[in-house]
């Protein structure tokens, strides 16, 4: 399938969904102590199922950030990351957590998505390799069969950002689609080395006894990754809601980095059978924390020249066909309380 054709099938899935109001806030005693007729409810997509990965989410929830701001939060675990950009670009749904690539996709098709707060501050792709294979800089790929989720979504352009990091292409390399069995792959030696998240199946491996060597793409190009999204209308119509869904976001994300363990065990209310493989999901957590960690004072805003790299490689890619105006894709306006 073309790189077109893929863009293609990301853009119509985009575009299957129509427009619905939000609901208004009701009037209240004390802004200051939101009582359940001035709460204002919002469901945020999350794209996946509950993970200790959104620890900062179940933080904020549990300890109150949402409900001191006024909102009522639900999250949604109903659709995929496509399908979640669909409903807030249309109106449907006021926020979801999402990648940049997706914002640029659909803005560059009309659908007036924006990008409030970064929460992974750096790209969480990897290639992964036995030690045994030498593979120990981007060009070591060259001839060698990669195992990958498949030829879409951020584990397919971190790739190719990292390739290009060592002067090769696509075509120099073998990938295998092979959905998310890196781990069983690499250790059975069907894949030579295999896309993962820096932050998980490394873990895995180590734990399990492998010696394994990790190519992050961080350590190669800064791109721009998740974080939290609304839409035009939401900024245009109700910006102090966009501003407290931010400030409740951002205190759930600095009390899971300073308090790591305090995260862990409220994870386990809302993630279901996190206990099972508490050693394993604890070290996810731990290893996690570098991604969205800051200097004080830019915890949450967007670093403009990892937005203008993620769409350099959207176009050597040809899933966008020209330039979108990151000045309307991502904004910092909203990290300042």
């Amino acid at each position: 399938m073309s790189f077109q054709s893929i863009a293609r099938l990301i853009i119509a899935a985009l575009l299957l969904t129509a427009c619905a109001g939000s609901p208004s806030p009701t009037p209240a005693v004390s802004p200051a102590t939101p009582t359940e007729q001035t709460m204002e409810q919002v469901r945020l997509g999350m794209g996946f199922i509950p993970n200790v990965q959104f620890a900062p989410f179940y933080v904020a929830l549990e300890k109150g950030y949402f409900r001191d701001a006024g909102i009522d939060l639900v999250i949604d675990y109903d659709l995929d990351e496509v399908g979640n950009v669909a409903l807030v670009g249309n109106g449907d749904r006021q926020f979801t957590v999402a990648s940049a690539e997706q914002i640029m996709l659909a803005r560059s098709q009309g659908l007036p998505v924006v990008y409030v707060l970064n929460w992974w501050r750096n790209y969480p792709v990897a290639v992964a390799a036995l030690a045994e294979a030498n593979i120990h800089t981007p060009a070591d790929l060259a001839g060698k069969t990669i195992g990958l989720p498949g030829l879409f979504g951020a584990s397919y352009i971190g790739l190719i950002a990292l390739l290009e990091s060592g002067g090769l292409a696509e075509s120099d390399v073998k990938l295998d689609a092979i959905g998310y069995n890196q781990v069983d792959a690499l250790v059975t030696g069907r894949e030579d080395a295999v896309v993962v998240y820096t932050n998980n199946e490394p873990v895995q491996l180590k734990l399990r006894g492998y010696d394994v060597t990790v190519l992050p793409v961080a350590d190669y190009a800064q791109l721009a990754s998740n974080g939290l999204v609304t839409n035009q209308e939401t900024i245009d119509q109700n910006p102090d809601l966009v501003s407290r869904m931010v400030q409740a976001t951002l205190r759930g994300i600095s009390d899971t980095l300073a308090n790591p363990d305090e995260a862990f065990e409220i994870s386990k209310k809302y993630v279901e059978g996190l206990d099972a493989n508490a050693d394993v999901q604890r070290e996810i957590l731990q290893a996690t924390l570098s991604f969205w960690d800051a200097e004080e004072g830019e915890l949450g805003a967007s670093d403009p020249q990892a937005w203008e790299n993620m769409q350099q490689i959207l176009l050597d890619m040809e899933l966008l066909s020209e330039p979108v105006d990151l000045d309307k894709a991502f904004t910092n306006a909203f990290i300042e309380p």
